[in-house]
């Protein structure tokens, strides 16, 4: 019996295993992808109940639920949950999905690696949720209240809860960069025949990009909590000053990884735009080759400016004047895909269906976002923001409609395909304004609060700060409660509904002469030389 024949003596054997086998050694690129949106939308209830309970804490100024330190721990674990263990992993269930559909492969290229990916991520999750409990048990030690940036010396100096940490970071580490490794191999060696790079569909484009990015940063990240957990355990003195090390040292290291990290959670959602955009304008996307472009720009310039958020340790003037100069430069590329967008739109026969209304509701206010990036960017200017509230104000205003809006047009979007079932336009457009409202009314009067120099990362304010606090919470609430609406739409589509067409969206139509859409599946059949050795 030749090779191949055992192979597939074994495929056939072992290949569709039901109930809990099909999904815990699952292979196939949907079910992975479905798996890793469950966790994510798992992770955002969690992390966005730490965010509730620390808006209600500054509905008044005093101290009403929280002690300090949990105050600060729920800061922590409300950042981490949210970036590693909402964002992350949804786009990499879309990216699951979507990716070997779009380019017409079979699967992903290493299925079992993308098995392997997933299931590293609830260990580290967790981890995270340990790190966040360990120290209401007796002998816990100190909760982390660092902030997620978990700068020395706080972070040298924390109990057990730190390590947990630590490793929860490395295993997530681990997984962005297996599943990285693996959309870059998919990309470059499945796109079905005649697919060159620069006919991938721009979904396609913004991973392959975000996946180089991961593979470039998230190994410092690795790196500079290594040194932590040594100067911690070990005797070392990276960053502790008394034994001669440079607590800095360890900012340069976070924020090498956490400015291009910024730019991994942004770019999965621009992809999701530039389909969903053209789809219910009935355009091809304006400029495809400048969206590549600006992407590769933007992820470049993205690693050489980290130090935009360390403008106060006290760096050279020449060096302050560096990153000043390049985080302007970096809005040039993200304004162009923002024009893009603007362009593709502009005299489209534009419908309204709740992927679009998103997508607008993205342009609006992620520009908005990066207008007050542009204002963090200028040295003397941020002197005055740094560590207030406008800074909250500012990134909640890009990584929300940047980052989390963009995957809820995905998913609007792609849920028919996933489905096949229509889901409740009526229930769903309801849905995104209770969230948009609830969002703008949280996070628009922080800018004002930062203006008026209230601090961020703070359980108690002064009297003069009570009313916008008093809107921030309820704006917060009500935010945080429309996602119980999404939940139970998703849930109602699962379990059924309208059926979705095989063209689910009619703007579509207007598109199939200018997207080639990929060589239907035998193309991919197996090669006749081994069919006649299996015969």
């Amino acid at each position: 019996m030749s090779y191949t024949t055992a192979i597939n003596d074994d495929a056939h054997h072992h290949h569709n295993p039901t109930g809990w086998r099909r999904w815990l050694f699952s292979t196939n690129h949907k079910d992975i992808g479905t798996l890793y949106l469950l966790f994510a939308l798992s992770m955002l209830f969690m992390g966005g109940a730490s965010a509730m309970l620390i808006r209600a804490e500054l509905f008044q100024p005093g101290i009403q639920l929280l002690d300090p330190d949990l105050y600060n721990n729920l800061v922590t674990n409300h950042a981490l949950l949210m970036i590693f263990g909402a964002v992350m992993p949804a786009a990499a269930g879309l990216a699951n999905w979507m990716i070997p559909l779009m380019i017409g492969a079979p699967d992903m290229a290493l299925p079992r690696m993308n098995n392997l990916s997933f299931w590293i991520l609830p260990a580290a999750g967790t981890m995270l949720i340990l790190s966040f409990v360990v120290p209401f048990f007796p002998g816990g030690g100190s909760q982390i209240n660092t902030g997620w940036t978990l700068y020395p010396p706080l972070s040298v100096q924390v109990g057990m809860s730190m390590d947990f940490l630590i490793f929860a970071i490395h295993l997530l580490g681990i997984s962005s960069v297996l599943a990285s490794i693996n959309i870059i191999v998919t990309l470059l060696n499945m796109r079905a025949p005649g697919m060159t790079l620069m006919k991938m569909p721009m979904f396609c484009w913004t991973w392959l990009v975000t996946a180089f990015l991961l593979i470039l940063v998230v190994p410092v990240l690795a790196g500079g909590v290594t040194m932590l957990l040594f100067d911690r355990h070990f005797g070392t003195s990276f960053f502790d000053a008394a034994g001669g090390g440079d607590p800095v040292l360890f900012q340069h290291l976070f924020w090498f990884f956490g400015h291009p990290e910024v730019y991994v959670l942004l770019l999965p959602s621009i992809g999701v735009l530039s389909h969903v955009i053209p789809t219910f304008s009935r355009k091809p996307l304006f400029g495809y080759k400048s969206m590549v472009g600006a992407m590769i720009a933007v992820a470049t310039i993205g690693m050489v400016v980290w130090a935009h958020h360390q403008y106060t340790i006290g760096m050279s003037l020449g060096a302050v004047s560096y990153f000043m100069i390049g985080t302007i430069i970096i809005s040039i590329p993200v304004g162009l895909m923002i024009f893009n967008f603007i362009a593709t739109m502009w005299r489209g026969a534009m419908t309204f269906e709740t992927p679009m209304l998103f997508a607008v509701a993205i342009i609006m206010m992620f520009t908005f976002g990066g207008l007050s990036g542009v204002m963090l960017a200028v040295v003397p200017a941020d002197m005055q923001y740094h560590d207030s509230m406008f800074v909250v104000a500012h990134f909640h205003y890009v990584l929300m409609p940047g980052a989390v809006f963009g995957l809820f047009a995905g998913v609007f979007y792609w849920l028919p395909k996933w489905t096949g079932h229509m889901y409740d336009e009526k229930l769903a457009k309801i849905f995104f304004w209770v969230n948009v409202i609830g969002f703008n009314l949280t996070f628009f009067p922080q800018h004002f609060l930062g203006l008026a120099g209230m601090p961020r990362r703070i359980i108690d304010y002064n009297v003069m700060f009570t009313e916008f606090n008093v809107v921030s919470s309820i704006g917060a609430m009500i935010f945080g409660f429309s996602h119980l609406l999404l939940l139970y739409i998703v849930i109602k589509t699962i379990r059924g509904g309208e059926k979705a067409t095989a063209q689910v969206w009619e703007g579509a139509k207007g598109l199939e002469w200018e997207v080639p859409s990929p060589p239907p599946f035998h193309t991919w059949e197996t090669p006749p030389s081994i069919k006649q050795e299996q015969q």
